[in-house]
């Protein structure tokens, strides 16, 4: 079905609605009452199998909040919109029909004071109540940082909720402060016995505020908040920042800046899963395998520091293209470098799925169904762990991508050793990709210049860790007046308790390592 056929059914079962469509794009705008949003967003996802991207809000003179819904191909990307006046905070919860819209419902009511009538855990989520109290509402327009301590006014009774109320049962707490360069995380563990019957991670320890920071800056300031608030995957969040301004002010990308943004793209997935399979070599007690992943990854940062002058690819996607061009003589350097810790790479996991000790430890542990994952909306490797094969590069093609042949790796088990299959299968279609890249490389330039506009536009990324959205906003003089950061750890963190509960504690260190997720890219 296509997107057209979509909105018809829509403008049928809904006649009040208003569809604004943009056919080059294939995105549609439904705007609606309050209270034909959660039945509308319902419909979607379980009626017309669209996947949920996420929630914005935004305070505009009236609370405008936007659903967003991905489909496949020309079934395109909706966003559901309704509004209502600043003094009507009250909105029905879609996180009762759509239970991947939770975490985002939780936020809005933490940093906007926004209340999802039916939902059954609102507070003590971004700005923890032990530290912050309830109504601080920091996302609000006019709110400075004195007025928000002065309001501060932490609940000195909160305890941890507590599921499990039987005789014997007892809470493990974990975190939230580790050795090493582990990030802040409070695990609460609760049990009877050997196995973990509930786990819920706290998170948001080092909140940052990112989009409240990026509001009234510059877009060349913005984008240094967009590549640095999760270090490890710079290049895709400066990509989908910039692909977001792209569109604001019209601007026509030249092909080879679009193929070399795959390129590059497809070297930071390559080093970014290199440095998961060591954390789940390091989590089974398996030093050896460890270092010597480590020492790949390691080869991928000096490849790409030597390649683009950063490790982490810092400043090079930019809007209107990359900041530097690159001769085809390099790149075929690259190539070659990256063919070479491919090999090795799949030396090492012919010794580990023939090393029992290590197979008995990830092998049906931390198991996560299909049904779950998309109930949840979980994105990248581990939903498709669970054959919930949700990849942007193919759902909605973007950059180059749609000129590229390239599968996308799924497994249907949902355990540990699935999402460590789809690790190893992805660093092979990346190197192919970037084979590809290579090889359809046009002549041309790199960059086009662009002038400021105001707009407001939504641009999706598959980063290594699954898709992320960017929602910018800027006013005539090109200033930010909204940024709004969907990440795939934040939707994945959501669901990790799934894969974590049922399981023994000595596989909990085991199950979060496959799960590979970023408290920074979180807690932004």
């Amino acid at each position: 079905m296509k997107l057209q056929e979509t909105l018809r059914q829509v403008q049928a079962l809904w006649p009040e609605v208003e569809i604004n469509m943009d056919a080059p794009s294939m995105t549609a705008e439904i705007r609606c009452k309050p209270k034909e949003v959660a039945p509308l967003c319902d419909w979607l996802f379980h009626q017309q199998n669209y996947h949920f991207g996420g929630l914005v809000v935004e305070e505009n003179g009236r609370w405008e909040l936007y659903y967003l819904f991905v489909g496949e191909g020309e079934r395109g990307r909706i966003q559901v919109r309704t509004s209502a006046p600043l003094e009507e905070r009250r909105f029905e919860s879609v996180s009762v029909r759509i239970h991947a819209a939770d975490w985002h419902e939780r936020e809005a009511e933490d940093l906007f004071g926004l209340i999802f009538e039916g939902h059954p855990r609102l507070g003590d989520f971004i700005l923890h109540d032990d530290v912050w109290g309830e109504g601080v509402e920091p996302m609000r327009k006019g709110s400075d940082l004195k007025k928000i301590l002065s309001k501060r006014r932490p609940r000195e009774e909160w305890r941890p909720i507590r599921i499990v109320d039987v005789p014997g049962a007892f809470v493990m707490p974990i975190g939230p402060v580790f050795s090493g360069v582990a990030e802040s995380v409070h695990f609460q563990l609760e049990t009877i016995g050997e196995e973990v019957l509930r786990a819920f991670p706290r998170l948001f320890f080092k909140y940052r505020g990112v989009e409240k920071m990026a509001e009234g800056r510059s877009a060349d300031d913005a984008l240094l908040l967009a590549e640095r608030f999760a270090g490890a995957t710079a290049f895709s969040h400066a990509l989908a920042f910039s692909m977001a301004l792209e569109q604001i002010r019209k601007v026509e990308v030249p092909e080879r800046a679009l193929v070399l943004r795959c390129f590059f793209a497809e070297l930071e997935r390559l080093r970014s899963h290199l440095g998961t399979i060591e954390d789940i070599c390091n989590s089974t007690g398996l030093a050896v395998g460890a270092s010597q992943v480590g020492i790949l990854e390691e080869e991928a940062l000096r490849l790409t520091g030597s390649l683009a002058g950063h490790r982490y690819l810092f400043g090079l996607a930019i809007p209107g293209g990359l900041s530097r061009d690159f001769d085809n003589e390099t790149l075929r350097e690259a190539v070659s470098r990256a063919k070479g810790i491919v090999r090795h790479l799949e030396e090492i996991e012919r010794l580990l799925i023939n090393t029992s000790s290590f197979l008995d430890r990830i092998e049906e542990v931390g198991i996560v169904r299909k049904d779950q994952a998309r109930e949840y909306g979980l994105v990248g490797p581990v939903a498709r762990g669970s054959g919930y094969c949700n990849d942007l590069r193919k759902l909605q093609p973007y950059a180059a991508y749609r000129a590229f042949e390239f599968r996308t790796p799924c497994e249907e088990e949902g355990d540990g050793y699935a999402r460590l299959r789809v690790l190893f299968a992805e660093v092979r279609e990346s190197l192919r990709l970037m084979e590809q890249a290579l090889s359809e490389l046009p002549d041309g330039p790199i960059f086009v210049e662009s002038e400021p506009a105001a707009g407001v536009a939504l641009a999706g990324v598959e980063t290594p860790r699954g898709t992320t959205w960017h929602w910018v906003r800027v006013d005539e003089e090109g200033k930010i007046q909204r940024y709004r950061l969907i990440t795939p750890s934040f939707i994945n963190w959501h669901g990790f308790h799934l894969a974590a509960e049922n399981f023994a504690f000595q596989d909990f260190p085991i199950i979060l390592a496959t799960f590979g997720l970023s408290v920074a890219e979180n807690d932004r």
